[in-house]
């Protein structure tokens, strides 16, 4: 029970992270297809500095190290995205989808150069970080707590008084909502949607990183990150682009998504012999599901997906 409570805990962390990215994104106007790409690449500057930092540094240092370059990570690559949507009205959604099979081939490309500069022989594309990722977790008894749980609950309640409670979100909401009335009111778009990619990549990058860290201690990066950019979309969208509903919507696909690590310390569930890939591919099959019954009453902004053009009303 407390591994699935951790597990849980852990997973739901990176939902929200990227969730929240992607809410940030979309109400400002542009849809963020790109959030698996920018997983895999903030969890790639994570998963180095946690390769090569030292690990007998203080623990808050290797943390803030972690956390520092899984931001700029995916800010970085989200300027991409920023720049060919905002600046030269691409596509949004051929843009996303590029950007997530741009990362994963350059994040195995570097994964595998690195390696092989330091061995000739060793062609593989695993990042290993067994001692510094230590840092990370602190024992609680048997509970192991992340300390990027704390700040996936920071970063929501952060995200709720920002969009809600400053000039600075309602004004990127009215991006979203309203470009032409927005921009006739003297707020440029432009720049709002720029600085919405951004955090939306900000934080996209940090969900990588808490994804790869969450019980290993080594990564392949061929293997990306498995589909969570896309089920983080799915829990934005069930949580109607709100903070706090996402933050409730990530409890419950963390949930099962948990259920694949621990399922059989459970003797009822290991009695039924369901083949692990079932528990796998569980939290897919939910988000399928909530959102057949649910994208009918979704409200997105209105505006996302549609280029700003100034000279349009």
């Amino acid at each position: 029970m407390v591994l699935l409570l951790q597990y849980t805990l852990l997973f739901a962390s990176v939902l929200i992270l990227v969730a929240l990215g992607g809410c940030f994104s979309e109400h400002s106007g542009v849809i963020n297809l790109g959030l698996e790409g920018i997983m895999v690449m903030g969890a790639l500057g994570g998963a180095l500095t946690l390769k090569y930092i030292d690990p007998s540094l203080p623990k808050i240092i290797i943390v803030l190290a972690v956390l520092l370059i899984s931001v700029l990570c995916g800010a970085v690559y989200s300027m991409l995205l920023a720049f060919a949507c905002i600046n030269f009205k691409a596509d949004q959604t051929l843009v996303g989808t590029a950007l997530n099979l741009l990362a994963a081939a350059a994040a195995t490309v570097i994964a595998k150069s690195i390696n092989i500069i330091e061995d000739p022989n060793n062609v593989s594309s695993t990042v290993q970080y067994v001692e510094a990722k230590k840092a990370l977790v602190v024992s609680i008894g048997k509970f192991q707590f992340n300390w990027f749980m704390l700040i996936a609950f920071l970063a929501l309640v952060c995200a709720y008084m920002v969009l809600y409670k400053t000039r600075f979100g309602l004004r990127l909401m009215a991006c979203g909502e309203h470009p032409q009335a927005a921009d006739s009111v003297g707020i440029n778009v432009y720049t709002m949607r720029w600085a919405g990619v951004l955090i939306s990549g900000m934080l996209a990058g940090v969900g990588g990183i808490v994804y790869i860290t969450a019980g290993v201690s080594e990564w392949k990066f061929e293997n990306g990150v498995a589909g969570f950019g896309f089920l983080a979309l799915a829990v934005m969208i069930f949580g109607q682009w709100k903070p706090v509903n996402i933050g409730l919507a990530a409890l419950l696909f963390g949930f099962f998504r948990a259920l694949s690590n621990v399922y059989s310390g459970f003797d009822f569930l290991a009695a039924l012999n369901i083949p692990g890939s079932v528990y796998n591919m569980m939290p897919y099959i939910i988000s399928l599901i909530v959102l057949a019954f649910t994208s009918a009453n979704s409200r997105a902004p209105k505006a996302e997906g549609i280029p700003y053009d100034k000279g349009s009303r």
